[in-house]
């Protein structure tokens, strides 16, 4: 099976209201924009994990709605959310992750059915002989619910202790290892159309974990017990996605399975610097060139949009700086590496705009780089105060290179999409102190021409 006939034709569409963008009325959806539409152009997708509460934040849905075509929710199909108390469910927050998937053109992996964390008490505290039918009870309810409306589930997640032995929890006390193969065919008896997948960490290279794995879905296979694939999380450390990863992909589906990498993000020791940004760089595109190398690879998703949201700095404290864009959802190194993997001609120039003659009065530098590649581009610009008095709300004139129109922008609104335009502050960024910045961003289409903007002129001031 080619990779192409593993992804759905998703028509990318996004709704302006996702968007801080004003004046376009074709948003980013065209060719050529967006880690999606590289990855779809490879037959996989490219994906990223959201919560209820990132939907209320308008960059990073921009940014979210642009760059990625899968999502996951963080915590909203998990047990305790769904089933609180045994019979009682609550859908209204996975909910309104399927709404906004489905409003962007995005499809939805169902994270998860079956966990030892997250679990309501209620779970725990079942007789032995009760475990399995609320198990399979809710396994029914939920997925029953979300028919159709998902394309994959983590049907159990994270099975294995790191020597390649079972947890001990709630379900291996009352079932033992059976209660894998009973999870599985539940699920597909509710939703026989979702691809079904078991899902851990540190099974991305070979070792006692993974061997683990491999030997349980090789049985679960010979048995006859439906399953689909296999979940690689990839929550890595700079610098340590191991070697034996694109041969361990191979192995599993070898045996007839897919794989995916669901959760990916790349944590580093902060601050970050310069190195270790390119060695996250060095390890995005690893991973994106392992899985566009085994054939049963679907697809990558990023465990989060930007570091904003990262849930690596309360997990691991001192740590973070682990996606591909920053506090700002400013794309880092890592971007350009994973978009280049993805087959994208990305070149960067960093221009810092200057006049034959700098206005004597000019209170204002501005330095911008471009990222082009095909037939998209980001550019990020920053705006710096050299006057003596503080500059409260801004409003930056300048001209787009001809063929150039803005799908997208974030810490800034953008009007209109192409020729003489003007961006102007959000809510949280309108004020810039004497010897401050402010940085914002856009995404655009071109047609060839990927040169960086000329004149700049700040509340009706030339900058130097």
């Amino acid at each position: 099976m080619s990779k192409t006939s593993n992804v759905l034709a998703a028509t990318a569409v996004l709704a302006v209201g996702g968007l801080l963008l004003a004046g376009v009325t074709d948003p980013a959806g065209a060719a050529g924009t967006g880690l999606k539409t590289l990855a779809e152009a490879k037959g996989i997708y490219f994906g990223t994990a959201l919560t209820q509460s990132n939907l209320s934040n308008s960059t990073l849905t921009a940014v979210a709605g642009a760059q990625f075509d899968m999502v996951t929710p963080g915590n909203e199909m998990k047990w305790d959310t769904t089933e609180p108390s045994n019979g009682s469910y609550n859908f209204g927050p996975g909910d309104q992750i399927v709404s906004f998937a489905q409003s962007h053109s995005m499809r939805v992996r169902g994270h998860n059915l079956v966990w030892h964390s997250q679990l309501p008490g209620w779970v725990s505290s079942l007789p032995s002989n009760q475990v399995q039918a609320a198990m399979e009870a809710h396994i029914t309810t939920e997925a029953t619910h979300y028919k159709g409306k998902v394309y994959a589930w983590d049907v159990v997640n994270e099975p294995f202790n790191e020597d390649g032995s079972l947890r001990s929890d709630a379900f291996t006390n009352a079932m033992g290892s059976g209660y894998l193969a009973d999870a599985l065919r539940t699920a597909h008896a509710a939703d026989p159309n979702a691809k079904l997948y078991l899902n851990d960490y540190n099974i991305e290279g070979q070792n006692a974990k993974s061997d683990a794995m491999y030997r349980l879905v090789s049985q679960l296979k010979s048995q006859g017990v439906p399953i689909d694939g296999v979940g690689l999380e990839s929550h890595f450390i700079v610098g340590q996605v191991p070697s034996s990863m694109r041969a361990n992909m191979q192995r599993f589906t070898a045996l007839g399975l897919d794989v995916a990498v669901t959760e990916l993000d790349d944590r580093i020791q902060l601050p970050a610097n310069s190195g270790t940004l390119a060695q996250q760089a060095t390890d995005y595109a690893a991973v994106v060139n392992n899985c566009l190398a085994v054939s049963r690879c679907v697809g990558v998703s990023q465990w989060g949009v930007g570091d904003a949201d990262s849930w690596i700095p309360g997990t691991f404290p001192g740590q973070g700086a682990a996606t591909m864009y920053d506090n700002n959802y400013q794309p880092k190194p890592a971007y350009d590496a994973t978009s280049t993997a993805l087959g994208g001609s990305t070149t960067t120039t960093t221009t810092t705009t200057t006049t034959t003659s700098p206005p004597p009065n000019s209170t204002c530098t501005v330095t911008d780089s471009v990222n082009a590649w095909n037939t998209g581009l980001t550019e990020s610009v920053t705006v710096t105060n050299t006057g003596s008095a503080a500059i409260s709300g801004w409003s930056l004139a300048f001209t787009l290179a001809g063929g150039q129109t803005v799908t997208s922008a974030w810490n800034a609104t953008i009007s209109p999409a192409g020729g003489q335009v003007t961006a102007k502050n959000v809510g949280y960024n309108g004020s810039v102190a004497p010897g401050a910045s402010v940085s914002f961003g856009f995404q655009a289409t071109h047609t060839g021409n990927t040169s960086a903007p000329g004149d700049f002129t700040l509340n009706g001031t030339r900058c130097a």
